[in-house]
């Protein structure tokens, strides 16, 4: 999302009778000195890399009271860091995923996804402490040395010692040596951060209460999709230590501060106050995604993926799968001048595609064309569909390709259509609603109000931090999302 940023000019000028004449009775005869020419500086490294990750993200997500609440909490962290003369910024970005991260330069952020799964402000306030522990760490330089003695070591091997099995091996070690570092960087920013809220006065166990509600986001993103890889295996190069033990890791720094029985301050009615009416889930802007459909008001069409299907919105495009060996993907094409529908899929662009079975078809209205493919391990069912002057590629894949299968990705290609009117004006995006708990008010009856499809029991605990046997009490504040 661009900014435009207007600058106001002011002009003096000389004092006017009732008549619109100058006192000596003239007149007015505008003459402004010339502006000598503004030089404008070029945009530093820094500059074009935050404004690089700040479009990766769908742009910033701006609101007056969320960011003042942020930058104080900032402020007040920044004076007990490690570093309190790095000028640190941060940005809320405009995206559901759950992420922090920051920049050598102090530039900070988070996603509106992140500030949705905090409680209360010890909590975000963990988040933010060790994204600025990275900072003054300097753990992305330190990241970036050891990659250039990787690199280096490689180059060697190759064109001094004439060795590209130890090229080879040398790479595997490097990637082993970059993961492992990289998951000591996190443990040692997890334990500067507790430190560091503790010092600014907040609850030290925040950092471990965010941390297992983003564990059990993540059981629940991940639920229903089959088989999932090893654990293991996936820790093993994994680029963040596994969640448990940074858990541990967090509650034992947090006990050095609150053996004395004094926890710090845990304020969660002010936090849930700055994010109320935040917005939730996918822009409208970018497209969204409610339960298996995807609509995207701005470029006025929406389909339906199969059953079973998790469809993610990314920047790049569309992509659903569904844990049992198929996926789909949904993008945009540019086509040569005067090049048709069949033609581009019988172009190439994929191998393996049988152009016996390419031919034109019609979907809602709307010209396009369809064709199958087949390689080694993944069949496809292809589309290029054509809506106004933008034409979509739909690509379906299945390990097992039955006719059944088939049956599913030509019903999620029907689906395929534009919006109406009606319907690009009444799409509005979920939000973020804090409620008081009334004295009848149950989990359920809660998680009840929440505006999502499923899992509306788990996912609501999961946004307010609940445990196993939980219960809300009259009076207690709780998040729901709404439309």
């Amino acid at each position: 999302m661009a900014l435009a940023i207007t600058l106001g000019l002011s002009a003096c000028v000389s004092p006017v009778d009732t008549a619109g004449n100058l006192n000596d009775g003239h007149p007015i005869v505008a003459s402004l000195p010339k502006e000598a020419p503004r030089v404008v500086a070029p945009p530093t490294a820094s500059e074009r890399e935050h404004e690089r990750l700040v479009a990766s993200y769908g742009g910033a997500y701006r609101n007056a009271a969320t960011e003042r609440y942020l930058d104080d909490l900032v402020q007040r962290l920044a004076a007990q860091s490690d570093r309190p003369d790095i000028p640190y910024k941060l940005t809320i970005l405009n995206a559901s995923s759950v992420n922090a991260f920051a920049l050598p330069s102090g530039r900070l952020y988070v996603t509106r996804g992140l500030l949705a799964l905090a409680n209360d402000d010890a909590e975000i306030a963990a988040v933010i402490a060790h994204e600025m522990a990275h900072v003054s760490a300097r753990h992305a330089i330190a990241r970036a040395d050891l990659e250039k003695q990787g690199v280096l070591v490689s180059a060697v091997m190759t064109q001094v010692l004439h060795n590209p099995a130890g090229q080879q091996a040398v790479q595997e070690r490097s990637e082993v040596n970059l993961a492992t570092f990289s998951r000591q960087q996190e443990l040692e920013a997890d334990q500067i951060g507790v430190r560091t809220i503790a010092k600014a006065g907040f609850d030290p166990y925040g950092a471990s209460r965010f941390l297992a509600s983003m564990s059990r986001q993540l059981e629940i993103k991940g639920s229903g999709r089959g088989p999932q890889p090893n654990a293991n295996a996936y820790d093993f190069l994994n680029t963040h230590p596994s969640t448990p033990e940074r858990i541990q890791r967090a509650v034992e720094v947090a006990r050095e501060f609150a053996s004395a029985g004094t926890t710090g301050e845990r304020d969660r009615v002010s936090y849930l106050s700055a994010i109320d009416g935040m917005a939730y889930g996918d822009d409208p802007g970018q497209g969204f995604v409610r339960g298996q459909t995807f609509l995207h008001p701005r470029l006025g069409f929406t389909f339906e993926a199969p059953a079973n299907f998790t469809i993610d919105n990314t920047p790049q495009a569309i992509l659903g799968l569904d844990g049992n060996g198929r996926a789909l993907r949904l993008d945009t094409v540019k086509l040569k001048d005067g090049q048709s529908l069949d033609a581009y899929l019988s172009s190439g662009w994929i191998d393996g595609v049988d152009t016996g079975s390419v031919a034109k078809i019609n979907i809602n209205g709307n010209p396009a064309a369809t064709g199958i493919a087949k390689g080694d391990e993944w069949s496809f069912r292809l589309y290029a569909i054509r809506l106004g002057n933008d034409v979509y590629r739909l690509i379906l894949a299945a390990r097992d390709f039955t006719p059944a299968t088939d049956a599913a990705f030509q019903k999620t290609a029907a689906s395929f259509r534009r919006l109406t009117p009606d319907e690009i004006r009444s799409v509005q995006p979920l939000r973020i609603e804090v409620l008081t708990v009334r004295s009848n008010d149950t989990l359920q009856s809660l998680a009840e109000r929440m505006a999502l499809p499923d899992d509306k029991l788990d996912r609501f605990m999961v946004l307010n931090g609940f445990d196993a046997g939980a219960a809300p009490h009259p009076g207690d504040r709780v998040k729901i999302v709404a439309e």
